[in-house]
């Protein structure tokens, strides 16, 4: 009876029927169900896998010997001169966003090795000329949670091997033998994809442990009409960054939001050349018994596919969402350091 008078006082003051009152009280508990339901969704744990099904899926995504016994660039051979004609063909405005994240000089609960630059040279002129300059040096630890790089493929091994084979004595103190990032000093140059997970589920970002599955990339090649093929840059952006952002840094071990090992296969049928994301890549934790990071490890030594971590996809999941527009233009070029395990780097999309 109290609902029955609530609803028609409701009705009168807003001047509608009771019967569209009670359509405007049952949409408005249904939206907010939904978003109950979505931040449940967000912070389920992904399902475990076992160690057994995990090494399964090894053997079903392994490109080796694809491309040869002695081939060192893995799923980089997808990217071939037509797939570079096609990428460099979407360029109709010729503007170019950076995808990397600013670079970290500040200790945090995420980032325990800041970048360390000193000011080697301070500008000291010659008093004959007037002439002088300014110089520095910096050292950067790249691999982990904050930096944006590119691993390459001797970054991780499984079964005392990496891509190909290659035994995991050829890395040494000395640098990698084999694998290391010498091998893409010509740059990458290939069509990219941003797929922004966090508009797709209508949140500003994804909370830490959220998984994605194939399910999720698929739903989003629908809505935003695009297919990933060959050759193709994956950019997964879960929002990592606006969460940063707005609640402050935050430990690893807490989780981050990340694919789920069942995309290793969709992947590997779609040809992927490269995969990158705002993050790790991984959902984390990863549900695989005894491999904290799944994804890494099948698609850097199972596929032979470079990894670009820890991208910044604020600004141009902005700019694709404006234009409308998820393919465009992607080009890097990692530093060439001979035995490198990776690199620092600058990834380029122009639309």
């Amino acid at each position: 009876m109290k609902r029955t008078v609530l609803l028609e006082d409701a009705a009168s003051r807003v001047g509608v029927s009771r019967r569209e009152a009670v359509k405007r009280v049952a949409g408005v508990s249904l939206a907010a169900a939904a978003a109950q339901s979505l931040s449940h969704a967000q912070t389920v744990p992904a399902p475990s896998t076992t160690t057994e099904e995990f090494l399964q899926v090894m053997k079903q995504v392994s490109n080796w010997n694809r491309w040869g016994a002695d081939d060192q660039l893995g799923a980089i051979n997808l990217i071939t001169p037509a797939k570079r004609k096609q990428a460099v063909s979407l360029v109709k405005e010729g503007a170019s966003f950076s995808m990397a994240r600013n670079a970290e000089i500040e200790a945090a609960v995420d980032n325990s090795q800041p970048i360390v630059r000193k000011t080697t040279r301070a500008g000291a002129a010659s008093p004959a000329t007037g002439v002088g300059g300014t110089g520095d040096t910096f050292f950067i630890s790249y691999h982990g949670y904050v930096h944006t790089h590119m691993d390459s493929l001797c970054h991780f091994l499984y079964d005392g091997k990496m891509y190909n084979g290659y035994s995991k004595d050829l890395v040494t103190e000395n640098g990698a033998a084999k694998n290391s990032i010498l091998n893409f000093k010509h740059g990458i140059i290939t069509r990219g994809v941003l797929m922004d997970m966090a508009r797709h589920k209508g949140v500003d970002y994804l909370e830490p442990r959220t998984p994605i599955y194939p399910e999720d990339l698929d739903a989003w090649e629908k809505k935003a009409r695009v297919k990933v093929g060959a050759g193709d840059v994956l950019l997964v952006r879960t929002g990592r960054w606006a969460r940063r952002e707005a609640k402050g840094p935050w430990a690893i071990s807490e989780g981050l939001a990340g694919l789920h090992v069942s995309c290793a296969k969709w992947l590997h049928e779609r040809d992927v050349a490269i995969l990158g994301g705002d993050g790790a890549q991984d959902v984390l934790p990863s549900g695989v018994a005894n491999v904290s990071q799944p994804v890494h490890v099948l698609v850097l030594v199972g596929m032979g596919m470079p990894i670009f971590d820890n991208c910044d996809l604020e600004l141009i999941g902005r700019e694709a969402e404006r234009r409308r527009r998820w393919e465009f233009l992607v080009t890097a070029s990692p530093a060439a350091v001979p035995g490198a395990t990776g690199s620092v780097l600058n990834p380029i999309a122009t639309f």
